[in-house]
């Protein structure tokens, strides 16, 4: 077993932020931060299963790099010598990625993810890899290889997923800093459910190449990558070096991110969204919500309740997973797509039974897409008039807290919402609010249940309004509040 530093001014729970300026002070080592860090995996992982791939031979020796051009009064970028660990679905060179099935218990990476590359580039100390779902299909992250990620607020509890192993390796005090991935609120259900703080980032403004067990070229549609941390600003430090084009599209465009529209909690407009009649939200995560209502009114921000565009719930969620599905349609074997095409025969979006409904999806023809397109569209220009009105929508990431560990399929799962059995699939509304229409969306914890399980707001902005999704997040964080570490887990 690693030993810890002898420095025991080390806090585990520190911002990335403040350990960068730390590092580039050289008030602290980067192998003896790396080290901290391996110690507190090595001591605490064992009842949580967060850090599944470790690399930590690679990343002693980049951290000794580090150290050196420190030494020489140079900088390696902005996150110098920062160790962090990345989603196990990132290629990272010489490291499996698997996404959780057995049968690629043997794919070795032999290149770096583009935004893992940037990492590296901008000095991070990659030390290892977090566990997901398979085919990061799930709410839980467990799978054949790696075994079960536990909460480590309740360990009878799912993290989340399929970033559930990125929330839970921060929300322990065992990484500085996360890579994830989103598409059905993968890095937002694990974020609210530890109560560590994600970014789901506009659509396009993060390259996803790299992020695949096969290796494709394009881009699917819906899904983004983000990061996750213990604080909004270190979620913005990492998306300023993770964003951006690439390939050849980055020969002629660059990002410029429109700063926030706001600068203070008082001059943001904010519309609250509480529940939903298709989405019911149980009324323990319905609660902190409603009080951060009530705060931002006696901090003098506009809180209108109940806003939103106007657009039939179970209509725009039906649209959602029909294009989740044929997002993901290509990788899908030759006999299950001919099994789903048989499932979807006289199937169309209003079609109520989900495994025909995401069947359908999985087999549409081009013209139907084409046609479920134009209507997304339209969707997107609802959303486009609504954020003239407001800057942001507030509302639930899921339907409820963290829930106990399940065996059952998600297409099958039930959730007890408010004392009332509901489908586990229905809550991915509140997923589809942003998703759909390419919005972005920040995740910032905002408390505990009575049972002492985290809950996050989900904080909506128009496309390309990254930076005023966390600048409010920021602004909560200072005035309302910030990660709690969960017990058990101090030095």
């Amino acid at each position: 077993m690693s030993k810890p530093p002898s420095n025991a001014s080390i806090p585990a729970f520190d911002l990335a932020t403040r350990l960068v300026e730390r590092l580039q002070a050289g008030e602290i080592g980067s192998r003896e931060l790396l080290e901290y860090f391996i110690g507190r995996v090595e001591r605490y992982d064992s009842g949580v299963n967060a850090v599944i791939v470790r690399d930590f031979d690679r990343a002693r020796a980049r951290a000794d790099r580090a150290d050196r051009a420190i030494r020489r009064g140079e900088s390696l970028g902005p996150l110098h010598g920062l160790p962090m660990t990345i989603k196990e679905s990132f290629q990272l060179t010489g490291t499996a990625t698997t996404f959780g099935f057995p049968e690629f218990r043997h794919n070795i990476a032999a290149s770096d993810a583009v935004v893992v590359e940037r990492l590296l580039r901008a000095g991070a100390v990659i030390f290892g890899k977090t566990n997901v779902p398979p085919g990061l299909m799930d709410g839980q992250s467990q799978n054949e290889i790696y075994g079960r990620t536990v909460n480590p607020w309740n360990a009878s509890r799912t993290p989340g997923g399929s970033s559930g192993g990125s929330a839970a390796a921060l929300a322990a005090g065992l990484t500085a800093l996360e890579l994830g991935s989103d598409i059905a609120s993968s890095i937002r259900n694990p974020s609210h459910y530890c109560g560590v703080f994600g970014h789901k980032p506009t659509y396009g403004v993060c390259p996803q190449r790299g992020e695949m067990v096969q290796e494709w070229v394009q881009e699917a549609d819906l899904a983004v990558v983000g990061p996750l941390a213990r604080s909004a600003k270190d979620l913005e430090l990492e998306l300023s070096v993770i964003a951006g084009a690439a390939g050849a599209e980055a020969s002629a465009y660059s990002l410029a991110l429109p700063r926030s529209r706001r600068e203070s909690l008082r001059d943001f407009r904010v519309a609250m969204l509480l529940d939903d009649a298709f989405a019911h939200v149980d009324e323990t995560v319905r609660r902190p919500l409603a009080q951060l209502g009530d705060f931002l009114a006696s901090e003098g921000a506009i809180v209108a309740q109940g806003e939103r565009p106007a657009f039939d719930s179970e209509e725009y969620y039906r649209l959602f997973m029909v294009l989740l599905r044929a997002a993901g349609a290509a990788g899908i074997p030759d006999e299950e797509f001919a099994r789903d095409v048989e499932r979807a025969r006289d199937a169309d979006v209003g079609t109520r039974d989900m495994a025909r409904l995401n069947a359908y999806g999985a087999t549409l023809s081009h013209r139907d897409w084409l046609r479920l397109d134009e209507r997304r569209h339209r969707y997107r220009e609802a959303w486009r008039r609504f954020f003239e009105r407001f800057d942001l929508l507030l509302c639930p990431v899921l339907s409820t807290a963290a829930f106990p560990h399940s065996t059952v399929p998600p297409q099958q799962r039930r959730l007890t919402v408010n004392g009332r059995e509901a489908p586990f699939e229905d809550q991915l509304f509140w997923a589809s609010l942003a998703t759909l229409a390419y919005l972005p969306a920040s995740v910032a914890p905002i408390g505990l249940t009575s049972e002492g399980l985290p809950v996050g707001v989900q904080i909506i902005g128009p496309q390309f309004g990254d930076l005023t999704c966390l600048k409010f997040a920021q602004l909560l964080e200072e005035r309302y509040h910030a990660f709690v570490p969960p017990p058990g887990f101090g030095d």
